[in-house]
């Protein structure tokens, strides 16, 4: 069985997700709105489990 946990996303599957531009969640990031990556690839490039996001997606910054 394979837990949806292990799924991650960039910054453009958290924009799709909560319907903003992915420029929109860099910036979350940079002020420290977004939470910390749950791990950052060969690249450099953070990434966050689906989980993650979905979580903090409830209460994000102007989520009502």
């Amino acid at each position: 069985m394979t837990s949806r946990s292990t799924e991650l996303w960039s910054y453009a599957e958290i924009a799709r997700h909560i319907n903003v531009q992915p420029e929109t969640v860099r910036n979350y990031r940079r002020h420290g709105l977004l939470p910390d990556p749950d791990l950052t690839d060969a690249n450099g490039h953070p990434k966050w489990y689906a989980d993650t996001i979905r979580s903090w997606a409830r209460n994000r910054p102007g989520h009502r």
